[in-house]
């Protein structure tokens, strides 16, 4: 399993972005899929999970709901992150993740992580 993010960077407040996630060496459908982010000093948030096997199913986090959308596209084995109204408490290496279940993925859930993309939200 592979995965390589990218699309990260420095955004001013309000901002928008959109991370991309490259996935290979696994049947990228039939695996959910999400991301997490990291402070420095902190441990990882969980962000936005995308269920697997045809179970499109998205949750997010309190902190992000209505601003990030996860989505995908399977014939490309990505998975996206579009975050609009960027605060600069979104600073931090978001990751890519993917797990072994059919079920919409929580932090536990995942087995598998990319190297991370550095998001920084400031003016």
């Amino acid at each position: 399993v592979q995965l390589v993010e990218s699309g990260g960077g420095l955004v001013q407040p309000g901002g928008s972005l959109r991370l991309s996630c490259a996935a290979s060496g696994f049947t990228f459908s039939s695996y959910a899929v999400g991301w997490a982010r990291q402070v420095p000093g902190k441990g990882l948030e969980w962000v936005s999970g995308r269920g697997g096997q045809g179970r499109d199913h998205t949750t997010y986090s309190d902190s992000v709901k209505g601003r990030f959308t996860i989505s995908s596209d399977n014939a490309q084995n990505t998975v996206y992150l579009l975050m609009n109204s960027l605060k600069p408490e979104d600073t931090a290496v978001y990751y890519c993740a993917a797990a072994a279940t059919p079920e919409t993925p929580w932090l536990a859930d995942f087995g598998s992580w990319g190297q991370g993309t550095q998001v920084t939200v400031s003016s």
